[in-house]
C-alpha cells in the first residue's frame, strides 16, 4: 500500500482565505490538533512576512509534536542577493524549523512579469536558493508556482525550474496549479511530465477556482505524486485550496492509499468543526464527509431504504470520518422517516403506529406554515411527546407580556424593555422587568427572572445562538420569520424553533420549548440528552444579536 504525505497548509496558505483569521494562540491550538490527526507536514507561515507568523514558530517549537514537521515557508532569493545575505531568508532559518518550503517561479509570463528577471536568472535563483537552505535544514521543498500554467505554456523551461531544484538539493518538488484552473487530465500529464524530468519526489498543490482541486489531487497522485498540499475544511486564497477532510478520506477509503491511521480518520469531522470554531467561521452543512447534511436523509423513499441497509444511499460508514448517520422531519417525510426519527429519541414503532397519520398530517401542516424541524430536534421530540404520551409541556401559563423598543434621540442606541406576567404550577403569579441589548433579549431576561422562583434551574440556561431567516421576503418588513433558538445547560445543548408575522412572537415560541424542554430534560434525569448531536456552539463572535 503506498503511503501518501499529508501536508497541511492551513495556518499559512489557508489564512489568507478572506475572513479567515487566526490568532497566535489559535495557530498553536489547531497544530496540536492536526498532528494528533496524523498529517506528516504543518506549514504554520511566513516568518519574514508579518509578525503573527514570526510569533508562531518559537511556541511551536515546544509543542512536542509527535506526528508531524513543522515547516517555515519563504520564497527564492532576491535577484540582487546571494542567498546567505537575504533577509527573508535568515529570518526563515531563525524560525528553527527542520523543514522549509520556497515558492519559485516556474512560469516564464510570471519570470518577465512578476520578477522581471531574465528566464537564467531564475533558474540561478532557485538552485542557489535550495542549496543554501539545503546545507542548513533535513528538508527543503520547492513548490514549482504556476507549474501547470507554465508546462502548458512553455514545457522545456518549466521542466528546466524543477531541473534547478532538483540540482540544488530539494527534498520534494511540489507542483502547484496556482490558478485552479487546470482540469484533471491535463493535470495528470503535467506529472507525468515532471516524473521523467526529475527522481526527485513530487508533490502537489492545487487551488480551487475550477471546483477541481480535489479531483486534481487525486489525479495527479495517481499519476505519482506521494505528497499532497492542501487544507481544513479548504480553506484559502481566492475559492480556496485542496479540501484535505475530503481528499484524505477519498484517498484512503476509496483509492487504497495510506495516509493516517483508522483511529485518527475517525476524528476528522471533530477536526474539521474545531478549525471553523477557532477561524469563526460557520461550518457547510453540505461539506462532503464532514458536514452536518452529509449524511442526513430527508426523502421518506431514502429513508425507508436506508432503515433497511445504510449503504443504499450512503457512499462510506460515516463513522469511519467521525460522522453520523441523521433522518431528517419535514413536509416531504414520509412514515419512514418519522418512525426512524422517534426511535432516536427512544419511541418505539407500537408507540408511534397509532398516532403516525395524524402526526404526520400536523407535522406537514406546520412546515406549510413555515416551521422547519431539521435543524429543532427539541421541538420535534416536543411534538412526539404531546402526540405520543400526551404530556404536559408547558410548565407554566402566560398572563401576558409587554415589550417596548424606544429610541429618544438619532445619536443614541434605542432602550428595550420587556415586562412578563406569569402563573407557576402552584397558582401564584410572579410580575417581573428586564432590560436588553434588544427587544428579544429583554424579552428572554424577564421571562426568566420570572421563572427562576418556579424553577431554580432556568438559571443553568445560556442562549448560545440565534437565528432569524425571513420567509417570504417579498413581503418585507411584513414577511412570515422563522427564529432558531440554540440553548445550552452544563450537559447538553438543543434548539427549538418558533414561526410568525412578528419576530417577537416567533422568538417567544422558541424561548418556551426551549425552556420547557430544560424542565422536561431535568425531570427525566438525562444526563447528556438526545440533542447533542442537533446542533453547534457558534464561535464567539459570531452570536447573534437579540
Amino acid at each position: 500500500m503506498r503511503r501518501i504525505q499529508i501536508y497541511d497548509t492551513t495556518l499559512r496558505d489557508g489564512c489568507q482565505g478572506e475572513e479567515v483569521s487566526l490568532t497566535v494562540d489559535a495557530k498553536l491550538a489547531v497544530a496540536e490538533r492536526l498532528d494528533a490527526f496524523g498529517v506528516h507536514y504543518i506549514e504554520g507561515g511566513w516568518p519574514g512576512s508579518n509578525p503573527r507568523d514570526a510569533a508562531f514558530f518559537g511556541p511551536a517549537g515546544k509543542l512536542g509534536l509527535r506526528n508531524a514537521r513543522l515547516v517555515a515557508f519563504g520564497m527564492t532569493r532576491r535577484p540582487d542577493l546571494e542567498a546567505g545575505r537575504d533577509g527573508s531568508l535568515k529570518e526563515l532559518l531563525r524560525a528553527g524549523t527542520p523543514v522549509a518550503c520556497i515558492v519559485g517561479k516556474t512560469w516564464d509570463l510570471h519570470v518577465k512579469t512578476a520578477l522581471r528577471v531574465s528566464r537564467d536568472v531564475n533558474l540561478q535563483l532557485i538552485s542557489d536558493t535550495m542549496a543554501f537552505l539545503r546545507r542548513n535544514l533535513d528538508e527543503v521543498i520547492f513548490d514549482a508556482e504556476h507549474f501547470f500554467d507554465g508546462w502548458k505554456a512553455n514545457p522545456a523551461y518549466a521542466l528546466a525550474c524543477l531541473e534547478a531544484a532538483a540540482s540544488g538539493g530539494a527534498t520534494t518538488i511540489c507542483l502547484c496549479d496556482t490558478r485552479g484552473g487546470s482540469l484533471p487530465g491535463e493535470i495528470e500529464a503535467g506529472v507525468r511530465a515532471a516524473r521523467g524530468a526529475t527522481t526527485v519526489p513530487l508533490g502537489i498543490h492545487c487551488h480551487n477556482d475550477g471546483e477541481l482541486a480535489v479531483a486534481n489531487s487525486l489525479a495527479a497522485v495517481a499519476a505519482g505524486c506521494t505528497q499532497v498540499q492542501g487544507t481544513i475544511n479548504g480553506v484559502g486564497e481566492r475559492c480556496g485550496n485542496t479540501n484535505l477532510t475530503s481528499l484524505v478520506p477519498a484517498l484512503q477509503l476509496k483509492s487504497g492509499y495510506a495516509c493516517v491511521t483508522p483511529t485518527q480518520l475517525a476524528g476528522l469531522t471533530e477536526l474539521s468543526r474545531f478549525v471553523d470554531e477557532l477561524a469563526n467561521r460557520e461550518p457547510h452543512k453540505q461539506q462532503a464527509y464532514v458536514g452536518q447534511s452529509a449524511f442526513a436523509h430527508k426523502g421518506g423513499l431514502h429513508v425507508s431504504a436506508v432503515r433497511r441497509l445504510a449503504e443504499t444511499y450512503e457512499h462510506i460508514d460515516p463513522s469511519l470520518v467521525g460522522n453520523h448517520q441523521r433522518v431528517l422531519v419535514s413536509d416531504q417525510a414520509g412514515r419512514s422517516n418519522l418512525l426512524a426519527k422517534a426511535r432516536e429519541f427512544g419511541f418505539t414503532e407500537s408507540e408511534i403506529e397509532p398516532c403516525a397519520k395524524e402526526l404526520l398530517h400536523e407535522l406537514k401542516l406546520l412546515e406549510h406554515q413555515g416551521f422547519q424541524f431539521e435543524s429543532a430536534d427539541a421541538s420535534f421530540e416536543l411534538l412526539l411527546l404531546k402526540a405520543v404520551k400526551g404530556i404536559k409541556l408547558r410548565h407554566f401559563r402566560l398572563l401576558g407580556f409587554r415589550v417596548i423598543d424606544e429610541k429618544r434621540s438619532e445619536g443614541e442606541d434605542p432602550i428595550a424593555e420587556a415586562t412578563i406576567m406569569v402563573e407557576g404550577p402552584d397558582g401564584s403569579r410572579e410580575h417581573t422587568a428586564a432590560v436588553g441589548n434588544g427587544p428579544i433579549n429583554a424579552l428572554d431576561g424577564a421571562l426568566r427572572k420570572a421563572l427562576l422562583r418556579f424553577f431554580p434551574r432556568i438559571g443553568e440556561v445560556r442562549l448560545v445562538d440565534y437565528k432569524v431567516r425571513v420567509l417570504e421576503g417579498e413581503q418585507g418588513t411584513g414577511a412570515v420569520v422563522r427564529v432558531l433558538v440554540e440553548s445550552a445547560d452544563a450537559e447538553d445543548h438543543w434548539t427549538t424553533v418558533g414561526v410568525s408575522h412578528n419576530v417577537i412572537e416567533a422568538s417567544w415560541q422558541a424561548l418556551v420549548d426551549a425552556l420547557d424542554y430544560k424542565l422536561y430534560k431535568d425531570e427525566k434525569g438525562r444526563g447528556r440528552g438526545t440533542r447533542g448531536r442537533a446542533g453547534r456552539r457558534p464561535p464567539a463572535g459570531k452570536r447573534k444579536g437579540r
